[in-house]
């Protein structure tokens, strides 16, 4: 099959995909009461989509846990209304088995059903992982304790982690992932949809059959979108780079072409019949509602 998915699998996701493409967006939890009303206004700007569910970061060992959890609880009690879910991240390095059963307990009393589990980053100076090292063993642990109670969400890859030797343990890990209880995947951003549909291609030969949601990066400014590509290893292509460096100090032109091209990236994914699409809002409403316009994506 090659670089490309099988007709099998392109075809079969085509035609679920027709109408069951599915949107959500990732917000990082707000720290003052004027982060928390911008959310706030975000979410509610942002509705008009019918995003299956908004998700929350959580920092590196779990230094934003309190926030998170504030920001999940003001989108839960909404849910009647808007039909939203919330989504925690999960984090399980720099944790421990009992911080991590109270934290699902806290999220099953408030009918939170949805988490993200990640196995997270370390802060700095900290050395001890706790008592989980992976992602699948979080996701096992929290089949364990709560049986089929939480949709699981996890992280995929398709330009491999950038902390894994080689990109069939990279791939091995995610499928370990998977047999431990995921119910699907969010998808490291990209630009290139040749290694999503490479990497579809592979997980297609392993039996992986969860939904794989591509995680798409808005471009707001384009040397904090270098900063995060490096240190996540989100390839920016050479020729998306080169034109982005060519504006300069020229927002206003530069937010028109990022638009554009995220809009025609959008629809190409789309195009191959992904099961949804995941924004990385960055606490922003745009570019994401204008792309989602362009494309037909508002539902109510």
């Amino acid at each position: 099959m090659g670089w490309f998915l099988s007709a099998h699998f392109f075809n079969k996701s085509k035609k679920n995909m027709s109408n069951n493409l599915t949107i959500s967006c990732e917000f990082f939890p707000p720290k003052t009461e004027k982060g928390i009303a911008n959310l706030r206004r975000v979410r509610e700007e942002l509705r008009p989509l019918a995003p299956e569910f908004y998700s929350v970061t959580f920092g590196a060992g779990g230094s934003t846990q309190d926030n998170t959890l504030e920001a999940v609880i003001d989108i839960q009690k909404q849910q009647p209304e808007t039909d939203i879910d919330a989504a925690p991240h999960l984090s399980c390095v720099g944790s421990n088995a009992d911080r991590l059963r109270t934290i699902l307990n806290t999220y099953r009393d408030n009918n939170i059903r949805r988490v993200v589990a990640l196995r997270g980053d370390l802060p700095s100076g900290m050395r001890d992982p706790g008592d989980f090292r992976y992602a699948n063993e979080l996701v096992e642990f929290i089949r364990n304790e709560t049986g089929d109670f939480f949709n699981i969400e996890v992280a995929a890859y398709p330009e491999v982690h950038p902390q894994a030797p080689t990109a069939e343990l990279d791939l091995e890990n995610f499928k370990r992932k998977v047999d431990a209880g995921a119910d699907s995947a969010i998808t490291q951003y990209f630009y290139n949809i040749d290694a999503y549909r490479f990497f579809l291609d592979r997980c297609e030969k392993l039996g992986i059959d969860i939904p794989i949601i591509p995680g798409i990066m808005p471009i707001n400014n384009f040397a904090q979108l270098s900063r995060f590509s490096a240190g996540c290893g989100a390839e920016i292509p050479r020729w998306l780079r080169k034109r982005l460096e060519e504006f300069y100090d020229d927002t206003e032109s530069m937010q028109a072409f990022t638009l554009d091209f995220l809009t025609e990236f959008t629809q190409q994914l789309i195009d191959i019949g992904v099961p949804g699409l995941h924004f990385y809002s960055m606490n922003k409403t745009q570019p994401t509602l204008t792309v989602c316009e362009r494309l037909g994506l508002v539902k109510t």
